[in-house]
């Protein structure tokens, strides 16, 4: 299925998942879809592993967890972010490194207090090898942390290989 790419969301500079400048994350990049989902790229390394040539569960996890956190960036204009209450991952098939991969994630029901998402990591093949299930409080950001944006570099970054549209 190809989902056509309507935005791209912001990345840091030292979070595991997302920072840029972070020597030993992954570096993903968050992409919204036509239909309110959220698509995340990365290609994990050597440094990313748990046994020789597998990216760790834990890993895998962190991912999947941020992506479903920042599906619900999608719904608002202003910010609303989301603190992890549960994380539930299954793991169906080993994930490779040096290979990118694709991660889905998306809110399927919230209230005023708490939102739940479901998401998945796609293999090159079309194959899910890792799902979960998420359940997050909003909560402002203020509360969360002491975030400086032009600190923390909080931005769009745009690449020249940036997808217009992402096939899975």
């Amino acid at each position: 299925m190809i989902h056509k790419i309507i935005s791209k969301q912001h990345n840091s500079k030292l979070c595991f998942v997302c920072g840029l400048k972070n020597a030993y994350g992954i570096k993903a990049n968050f992409y919204v879809t036509e239909n309110q989902e959220l698509i995340a790229t990365f290609t994990p390394c050597e440094e990313h592993q748990s046994y020789p040539g597998r990216l760790h569960g834990g890993i895998a996890s962190a991912i999947l967890d941020e992506t479903i956190g920042r599906a619900i960036l999608n719904k608002y204009e202003e910010e609303v972010w989301g603190v992890t209450v549960e994380l539930n991952v299954k793991f169906k098939k080993p994930l490779p490194l040096n290979e990118e991969l694709k991660v889905i994630g998306r809110i399927t029901s919230e209230n005023n207090r708490m939102f739940e998402g479901t998401g998945e990591i796609v293999l090159k093949n079309g194959d899910i090898a890792v799902t979960a299930q998420g359940r997050y409080l909003k909560i402002p950001l203020e509360k969360i942390t002491d975030f400086d944006r032009n600190v923390n570099e909080w931005k769009i970054v745009e690449f020249e290989n940036d997808p217009k549209e992402i096939e899975i």
